[in-house]
């Protein structure tokens, strides 16, 4: 049975050093017992206390590290089912294939291109997955060489025998990259992966997986991510849902590590829904062979959404954000530091290329009426954000009037007494302000 958070607390020093980055012993013990901290963390605990402490000690799903340095990939160590029951930690690779027999320049800058700015984070393919088409070991080597030096990207290297993979494991070793034999792994590639430090592929079904990993652990692999081969979109989600439910719901080791999966559809519009379904539930990595933006977008998407802490929300600096280079004779748009909010303004304001001025309102990241309903978003913070940001002392005498959401046109008296300004009501939704910016704007100025 796992040991509760007191069991824990009992074995710790409990002097409350804060040694191990948490203030007191039992809030980390409660940290250990939830399976999100280890107890060797605790710099001070002793040996027999970590003996004693036995399966709670560790998270249930190892961590895997895939590739070396910034962008090194980090996955598993995650600790709930769903993500409203905490947050998931790590978020999944997205992998684009490409083979070692392929145009080496014209695939990396297709990797490159695949980069997209939303809600004011980068989104992008992460790693790639580089499989032996030519089936000679000392190319797929040079291939994962130039990879590895230009794109400093994960590299996860795809053949069908241990001795086709050697070459590049051994000459890349310090880039840790993620060894895959199909249907494997077998022996040899067990020992070189033992012997190289390198996490491995354990590919096929369930038992075959079970069977496998505990060998491979036996013969000295610590890091493994399991695969469920090439199944179908069905298989695949109940691979990923019993490997997660065995990890998490029983402390089931042999199981207690990421999966990586490939959308096998051949129609490019079901192989991104299929990655889109990978990502939401479990995968650790995806690897997919469509290279369109508009097919990939939408996986990076999934990803960034299902990633985002729940209980954090998503917020821009609260600041004034000056856009299409504007004058002392622009208008001043009000709102939220809620990205979402933020960035919806943003785009509807840069469409109607009028240069303007966004005021974002520190709301703790949380939306207009949101805001306004926790006492967030009243005259009192906007007059208070207008003058620490010194706003008006950029604009023109008859300029000063800010533009509020007309979801919240009932602050306007109040705020207009509080500013002893004029105070413009705007369209309800974003997407109104182009034709507001354009038409209604001039005549409340002229």
């Amino acid at each position: 049975m796992a040991l509760t958070g007191l069991d824990i607390y009992k074995l710790l020093p409990r002097t409350n050093c804060g040694d191990c980055g948490v203030p007191t012993c039992l809030a980390f013990a409660m940290k250990v017992a939830a399976k999100q901290a280890a107890l060797d963390e605790c710099p001070h605990v002793s040996e027999e206390s970590q003996e004693a402490a036995g399966a709670a000690s560790q998270p249930p799903q190892k961590l895997v590290t895939i590739g070396s340095g910034d962008r090194a990939l980090k996955i598993g160590n995650e600790t709930v089912m769903f993500r409203h029951d905490e947050r998931f930690h790590h978020p999944c690779g997205i992998a684009l294939l490409v083979n070692d027999t392929d145009d080496l320049d014209a695939r990396m800058e297709t990797v490159r291109s695949l980069s997209f700015e939303r809600i004011g984070q980068i989104i992008d393919v992460d790693t790639v997955a580089l499989n032996c088409a030519s089936g000679d070991g000392e190319k797929l080597q040079e291939a994962a060489g130039r990879i590895q030096t230009e794109l400093s990207l994960p590299v996860v290297l795809i053949a069908d025998s241990a001795d086709k993979l050697r070459p590049a494991a051994e000459g890349l070793s310090d880039g840790r990259p993620l060894l895959w034999e199909r249907g494997g792994p077998s022996d040899a590639l067990v020992e070189l992966a033992a012997s190289a430090k390198l996490p491995v592929v354990v590919e096929g079904d369930l038992e075959k997986c079970d069977a496998d990993t505990q060998k491979a652990k036996g013969a000295g692999v610590e890091e493994m991510v399991l695969c469920p081969g090439e199944v179908s979109p069905l298989e695949t989600l109940q691979f990923l849902t019993v490997t997660r439910r065995a990890t998490l719901r029983r402390t089931y080791r042999p199981l207690g590590y990421p999966v990586l999966v490939r959308a096998w559809a051949q129609d490019p519009v079901q192989q991104s829904l299929e990655g889109c379904h990978y990502v939401d539930k479990y995968a650790g990595i995806v690897v997919l062979e469509v290279d369109s933006p508009e097919y990939v977008l939408p996986v990076l998407v999934t990803r960034q959404g299902i990633y985002i802490d729940p209980q954090v929300p998503v917020q821009v600096e609260a600041k004034v954000h000056e856009i299409n280079n504007p004058t002392e004779t622009s208008p001043l748009i009000v709102t939220t530091n809620f990205s979402l909010t933020y960035y919806s303004v943003l785009g509807e304001v840069e469409a109607s290329r009028v240069p303007a001025r966004i005021l974002t309102v520190d709301t703790k990241g949380t939306s207009v009426l949101t805001a306004w309903a926790a006492d967030e978003f009243g005259p009192e913070q906007i007059k208070d954000a207008i003058e620490k940001s010194g706003v008006f002392d950029q604009l023109g005498e008859g300029y000063r009037k800010p533009i509020i959401p007309g979801l919240v046109a009932v602050i306007s008296g109040e705020l207009r007494e509080e500013l002893e300004q004029e105070v413009i009501v705007g369209p309800k939704e974003a997407s109104g302000l182009g034709r507001f910016l354009n038409n209604e704007w001039p005549k409340l100025v002229g």
